[in-house]
């Protein structure tokens, strides 16, 4: 029979409550005057510099921004590159991962000291840009996957995570017969669902904002994604709000900061739609479902 709370413990529950509504709102807040900015006017943003509610909606930044084709063929790029890029980067981090847990593996030890090696040291700017060159990589859109497939600090988590897995699975699927790709491929990978969405995640953020390696070897503007092209837009709707006495007096000046609020949505709303459909794996155990009475 479950005891009623006491006193002090509702006062605990109450004052999480609160506490966790106040740090919710100082979240929320910022993001939802982005959005609420996005749809405002130039001339109301310029009298008040925290928007909740507009006086007056307009899609004026958004028409803007999806005035040109280019902003379609960016934003399939950006897809296709975090798409491809997440999976090349889970299998081989899956791959390297479970392979650094085998305590059979010659040499383990030194591979696990070169994994964290890098997340200490690297090569640079320009003998990195120098292999993907050599490569021949340069306007190629795997110079936005090759270069970061594999993140050593998301490969240690991994690994980390397999090693925490139950020895007695893999010993009875390797009696059942089973080799090591089955291993990994039918049970391993299958118990690791809550850590590949994690590291997933955090692989489809760092491809969909890819910006400095796409400016570095995209000479094609063409093959941009979302990420760089809409600085662009901000760059071109900035000079224009700057200086548009060129252009005579009808000309109509882009909204130069609800434009910076639009494109942020722009960038933010497709990645965050994601989420939804990786948070069930979150809330789930590790071992749900693979032990049985």
């Amino acid at each position: 029979m479950v005891q009623d709370k006491t006193f002090g413990g509702r006062m605990f529950d109450i004052g999480n409550i609160v506490l966790l509504t106040i740090i919710a709102l100082i979240t929320f807040l910022p993001f939802l005057h982005v959005v609420m900015a996005s749809f405002t006017t130039e001339e109301e943003m310029a009298r008040k510099p925290f928007v909740l509610i507009p006086t007056e909606f307009t899609v004026k930044a958004y028409q803007y921004i999806l005035s040109t084709n280019a902003i379609y063929k960016a934003l399939g790029v950006s897809i296709g590159v975090t798409l491809v890029g997440t999976l090349v980067s889970m299998v081989l981090t899956c791959l390297m991962a479970y392979g650094l847990t085998r305590r059979d593996l010659d040499g383990r030890r030194v591979l696990m000291f070169l994994v964290v090696f890098t997340m200490l040291f690297n090569g640079g700017l320009i003998p990195t840009f120098l292999v993907v060159k050599e490569l021949g990589l340069v306007d190629s859109y795997w110079s936005l996957i090759l270069p970061t497939a594999v993140n050593a600090f998301n490969l240690i988590i991994m690994r980390s995570f397999f090693m925490n897995l139950p020895d007695g699975i893999e010993e009875s699927a390797k009696i059942d017969g089973c080799n090591d790709f089955g291993i990994l491929f039918r049970i391993v990978i299958p118990l690791s669902m809550p850590a590949i969405a994690t590291i997933s995640l955090f692989y489809a953020v760092n491809y969909w904002n890819t910006y400095f390696n796409a400016i570095l070897y995209l000479n094609d503007g063409t093959k941009w994604p979302i990420q760089v092209l809409l600085r662009q837009i901000v760059i071109v709707a900035s000079a224009f709000s700057a200086d548009t006495s060129g252009f005579g007096d009808d000309f109509v000046k882009p909204p130069e900061q609800t434009i910076k609020m639009a494109v942020i949505m722009v960038s933010t709303v497709p990645i965050l739609l994601v989420y939804p459909f990786l948070q069930k794996y979150f809330a789930k155990g590790a071992l749900v479902g693979s032990v049985k009475g």
